[in-house]
C-alpha cells in the first residue's frame, strides 16, 4: 500500500486545520506539522482577552474545546500526526520534492521528503523602522510571546501609562485589555478613524465610546520616534510634536504576509506579498498548496485578489485543503466579502461586504446607502441601539453592510454577509422569514429594518440625508429648518445644540405654522432613531412642503458633539 506523504509547514490554524482535515480523510498517510514557535494550534484571536484577563488559563489558547492541550503528544496519539515543534524551514526544494529543517535550539539540520506540501506560515507584524523601535517595552501582539509579555505587565501592576499604535481590530482589542487592567491608554492612528473597514461615521461612534471608557484616541498624526532612557521606553513622540508618556507600546498597525519560504521556492507572490493561490488554494506549483495569512484570495464582490489575514477563513482554507490533499482537487474556496467584528469594552463594532468608501475606491456606480438606528429588541426586555449602514448597488442587490452599538452586533452582520454572499436584493430581504422571540429581536429585525429603510428611500418614500452631510451645511454656514420631533422631556435629557427646532410629532399637524412659510425651503427632520423624523416628512409632502429630508440615523447616529 503506497503512503502519501504531507508536510505542512505552520503549525496554527490553517496548518493545523489542513492536517486534522486530511488525516480524517486517510487514516495512512504519513502526515508531519514543522512548527518554528514552541506552541502549536494557538486560539491567536484571543490573545488580547487572556492580557486583559477574561480568561487566566494560558492553555485555554491552546486547547481542544475537551480542554486537552494540542501539544505533539497530543497529535500523536490524537491524530497520528508528527509535530516538530521549535523547527523551522529553511529551505524547499522543489524538484527533490523535499523540505530543508533547522532546529532552532540546537541547530539540527534534516531534509523532509513530500508528496504534497502546505505552506501555512502565517503573517508577520509591520513594524516600520521608527527611531527608538528597538527600546525595552515595545512589542507588538501577534505571538504567544508578546502575549504573555503584555499579560506579565497587566499582572505586575507596575506600568501605568501605555500607547497603542494602530486603531484597527487587534489595536481597539489592546486598548481595552490594558485600559481594563488599571493602565491609562492612548491610542495613536495616523489616518482620520479608528476601525478603518468602517466609514468614518460610524467608526466615529466607535472611536467616541473608546473614550468615554477613559481611553485616549488620537487619529491623524503618526509615531515619528520612541523615546527612552537607559534602554527603556519612557514616551512616543508624534509627528506634531506632541510627547506620550508611557513604558509600554503596543505596535499594531496590521501584518504583512509571511511569505519568504515561498517568494525563495519561486512559488509565484501576488501584488499584496502573499502567495498566489487558486481556488484549491493550490499555488503555481501544482505539488504545494498554501492557506492563512500567507495567501492571497479573491474578494467574491470585485473579483479582484485580497489579503484578508482572519482566523475564520484560515480555518476554512485549511480545511479545503485537507480535503484536496487526500481526494484531489474537490474542494473550492471561492474567496472572501471581508465580514469581520471587533469588540470595544460593551460596544461592538462589525462589517462585511463593501463600505461607502470602499465603494468610491473601485469606482461603483450608482449606490444607495442609508443609516438605520434602531433597538436590538423590545424596550421591555432591555433594548440597546444598534446604528448600522447598509450599501446597496444600482440594481438593489447588497453589497455592504456596517453595524455598531451595544446589541447583538454579531447576529446582524452574520445575516447581511449571508444576504451578500446569496447575492440577494432589497426586495429578497424584506420579507425573510428570520428567527423572532422579544428577548432576542424586535418583530421586525434591525437588518430587515434597514433594508425596509432602504426601499423607502428607493421608492422616493423618504429623503434621507446623512449626519455628514448635516455637518457640511452647518459648516458651510448653511441654515435649512431643523425639526426635531421628541417630546420635551426628551429634548431636556439630550440636546444637540444646532439650532433645531422642537416639535413634538404629535403636534406637528397643528403647528404647520411655525414652519417655514416658503414651502420650499429646506427642512432636515430627525428624533433620537430618526423613526419620527421620517413620519415627520410624511406628514409634511402631505401638506405641500416640497424640500423635506430625514437625518439618516437621528441623534444616536450623530457622531460630533453635542450641546448635552
Amino acid at each position: 500500500m503506497s503512503t502519501k506523504k504531507i508536510v505542512v509547514i505552520g503549525g496554527s490554524a490553517a496548518g493545523a486545520k489542513a492536517a486534522a482535515k486530511a488525516r480524517r480523510l486517510d487514516e495512512f498517510a504519513d502526515i508531519t506539522i514543522i512548527q518554528k514557535d514552541h506552541d502549536l494550534s494557538m486560539a491567536s484571536c484571543g490573545y488580547p482577552y487572556y492580557v486583559g484577563g477574561t480568561f487566566n488559563d494560558r492553555n485555554a489558547l491552546l486547547c481542544t474545546p475537551a480542554g486537552v492541550v494540542r501539544d505533539p503528544v497530543f497529535f500523536q496519539k490524537a491524530k497520528k500526526i508528527n509535530a516538530l515543534i521549535e523547527t523551522e524551514v529553511v529551505a524547499i526544494n522543489r524538484p527533490e520534492k523535499s523540505v530543508l529543517c533547522r532546529n532552532v535550539t540546537s541547530g539540527e539540520e534534516q531534509t523532509i521528503a513530500y508528496d504534497k506540501l502546505v505552506i501555512a506560515t502565517g503573517a508577520r507584524a509591520n513594524v516600520p523602522p521608527i527611531p527608538g523601535v528597538e527600546l525595552e517595552g515595545i512589542t507588538t501582539l501577534v505571538s504567544m510571546e508578546n502575549t504573555d509579555y503584555l499579560r506579565q505587565v497587566r499582572d505586575n501592576g507596575e506600568v501605568k501609562k501605555a500607547v497603542v499604535i494602530g486603531g484597527g481590530l487587534i489595536g481597539i482589542e489592546a486598548c481595552e485589555a490594558l485600559q481594563e487592567s488599571g493602565i491609562q491608554v492612548t491610542v495613536v492612528e495616523a489616518v482620520d478613524q479608528v476601525l478603518t473597514f468602517l466609514d468614518w461615521d460610524l467608526a466615529k461612534l466607535v472611536e467616541n465610546h473608546i473614550k468615554s471608557k477613559g481611553a485616549n484616541v488620537v487619529t491623524g498624526v503618526g509615531v515619528s520616534e520612541f523615546v527612552g532612557e537607559g534602554g527603556k521606553l519612557t514616551g512616543v513622540k508624534l509627528a506634531d510634536g506632541t510627547v506620550i508618556d508611557c513604558s509600554v507600546a503596543v505596535m499594531a498597525i496590521g501584518v504583512r504576509p509571511n511569505s519568504e519560504i515561498g517568494r525563495e521556492a519561486k512559488l509565484e507572490i501576488g501584488k499584496f506579498g502573499g502567495i498566489t493561490v487558486d481556488e484549491y488554494m493550490q499555488t503555481s506549483d501544482p505539488d504545494i498548496y498554501a492557506a492563512g495569512d500567507c495567501v492571497e484570495v479573491t474578494n467574491r464582490i470585485t473579483g479582484d485578489k485580497a489579503f484578508a489575514p482572519m482566523g475564520d477563513l484560515a480555518n476554512l482554507e485549511g480545511r479545503v485543503i485537507g480535503e484536496n490533499l487526500i481526494s484531489g482537487n474537490v474542494a473550492t474556496f471561492p474567496g472572501t466579502i471581508h465580514t469581520g467584528i471587533c469588540k470595544a469594552f460593551d460596544f461592538a463594532a462589525g462589517s462585511t461586504g463593501l463600505s461607502e468608501k470602499a465603494a468610491k475606491r473601485i469606482g461603483l456606480e450608482g449606490y444607495t446607502t442609508v443609516v438605520n438606528a434602531s433597538p436590538d429588541k423590545p424596550g421591555f426586555m432591555g433594548a440597546k441601539i444598534l446604528i448600522s449602514k447598509l450599501l446597496v448597488d444600482k440594481d438593489q442587490r447588497i453589497l455592504g453592510y456596517q453595524c455598531v452599538g451595544l446589541g447583538d452586533v454579531s447576529r446582524q452582520i452574520a445575516t447581511a454577509a449571508m444576504a451578500i454572499q446569496g447575492k440577494m436584493t432589497v426586495t429578497d430581504v424584506i420579507t425573510s422569514d428570520l428567527p423572532y422571540a422579544p428577548p432576542f429581536s424586535p418583530a421586525i429585525d434591525h437588518f430587515i429594518a434597514a433594508c425596509h429603510i432602504m426601499e423607502n428611500k428607493l421608492k422616493g418614500r423618504m429623503h434621507g440625508i446623512s449626519s455628514v452631510d448635516v455637518k457640511a451645511k452647518l459648516d458651510a454656514g448653511e441654515k435649512p429648518f431643523f425639526l426635531d420631533g421628541r417630546n420635551p422631556n426628551e429634548f431636556e435629557e439630550m440636546e444637540m445644540g444646532i439650532g433645531e427646532n422642537l416639535i413634538p410629532l404629535g403636534a406637528l399637524r397643528t403647528k404647520l405654522d411655525a414652519l417655514p412659510a416658503d414651502k420650499d425651503a429646506e427642512i432636515i427632520a430627525f428624533c433620537k432613531i430618526s423613526l419620527r423624523g421620517y413620519e415627520a416628512e410624511c406628514i409634511l409632502r402631505a401638506h405641500g412642503f416640497t424640500n423635506v429630508k430625514v437625518m439618516e440615523g437621528g441623534i444616536m447616529a450623530w457622531p460630533y458633539g453635542r450641546k448635552k
